[in-house]
């Protein structure tokens, strides 16, 4: 059984994954934006994985655009956020994203990080204004996402842990005469 992981990566995080993913299963690793379809119909197995903005998982795209020429293959898709994990937040990710054809993939999530120094000024301004809009909140009535937010702030944080891609592995194991 052969595969590939497929990634957007704005800032790193899901590249560290995928990455990270690729050297646990000796599959390829390739940006989204470099992948053809003709080339990953190749492979048996398909992860995908992007950056989670503004609940939107970013190069999605390009599965929604590809699903019918990958009928009959394994795909799993994480997405990668600086919030920690929250079911409910999870649930609404992937009924937000996971739609129609889409819908019976498994999905995961990993934790990113944040550095708003490395952001772009539009992703740093939508932060900031995002900031304002929550220290209005009272602190107790905090989402986990908003919590996490407000004690991130300017500081360097990062966490990304490989232990995260353990639930991956296990499903590209399932079903498969895989073995990692």
């Amino acid at each position: 059984m052969n595969g590939i992981i497929l990634y957007q990566s704005k800032y790193g995080a899901t590249k560290r994954y995928a990455n990270w993913i690729s050297e646990e299963t000796g599959f390829d690793c390739v940006e989204t934006k470099k992948a053809r379809i003709e080339e990953i119909r190749k492979y048996d197995v398909i992860i995908f994985g992007g950056g989670l903005y503004a609940s939107g998982i970013a190069g999605l795209s390009f599965l929604k655009k590809h699903i019918n020429q990958l009928s009959g293959k394994k795909i799993i898709v994480f997405f990668v956020g600086a919030s920690p994990y929250e079911e409910n937040a999870f649930k609404q990710i992937v009924s937000h994203n996971m739609q129609d054809s889409l819908a019976d993939i498994p999905c995961f999530y990993c934790r990113g990080a944040w550095d708003m120094e490395n952001m772009s000024i539009v992703d740093r301004n939508l932060c900031k204004l995002l900031r304002k809009v929550v220290a209005k909140k009272n602190p107790e009535e905090y989402e986990i996402w908003e919590k996490a937010l407000m004690e991130a702030g300017d500081e360097k944080c990062d966490w990304t842990d490989k232990s995260y891609i353990a639930p991956i592995l296990n499903a590209v194991r399932q079903n498969s005469n895989f073995s990692i």
